[in-house]
């Protein structure tokens, strides 16, 4: 038992070690440029990281919200008027502020955010996510809880969005300065 532990150890900190030295090389080679795409390593840590970070009662909250028509369109709306600076319309990232913040702003229509249980998305809504540009948007009001839930609706439907839901959320993106504060 006690050879199985002291192994275990060695492992561990031969893993830490490993994943410290390769920090260093990208700190003092590559640097960590916003600009620079993050290598695999990097990218499959963060996502492990922030999964872990999310409580476990969090990752397996069902949608409250029933999905409707109508709601879809408050959730277009919404996403229109509050996300679409950073994640674009058409949800890609593809925006001066998405593609420029580290890490990028992520395609939401693929896998990697799709895969996420809607609790998964509500806690990341509600409570940002540090060292990203992604801000905590829970204010603890239940009422705004709710357009929160909505807004997965939405964020469920970016891969089948249509042309002419994009057209539609191009007259709703905000485009003065106090739209932009609201």
């Amino acid at each position: 038992m006690r050879t199985k532990l002291i192994v275990l150890i060695i492992v561990v900190g031969l893993g830490i070690a490993g994943t410290l030295g390769w920090l260093g090389y990208q700190l003092f080679t590559t640097g960590f440029s916003a600009k620079t795409e993050p290598h695999a390593i990097e990218v499959f840590l963060a996502r492990q990281i922030r999964h872990l970070a999310i409580p476990i009662e969090q990752r397996n909250s069902p949608n409250p919200v029933p999905f409707s028509p109508d709601l879809l369109k408050e959730g277009l709306a919404h996403f229109a008027d509050h996300c679409a600076g950073c994640h674009a319309n058409d949800g890609s990232g593809q925006t001066p502020i998405g593609k420029n913040v580290y890490p990028k702003a992520p395609d939401l229509r693929l896998t990697d955010t799709q895969s996420m249980s809607d609790g998964e998305l509500f806690w990341v809504i509600h409570n940002g996510i540090r060292f990203t540009a992604m801000p905590a948007w829970g204010e603890g009001d239940p009422s705004k809880d709710m357009d929160s839930w909505k807004l997965i609706h939405f964020i469920r439907h970016l891969p089948q969005l249509t042309p002419e839901e994009l057209e539609q959320m191009k007259g709703l993106n905000p485009k003065t300065k106090q739209e932009l504060e609201e």
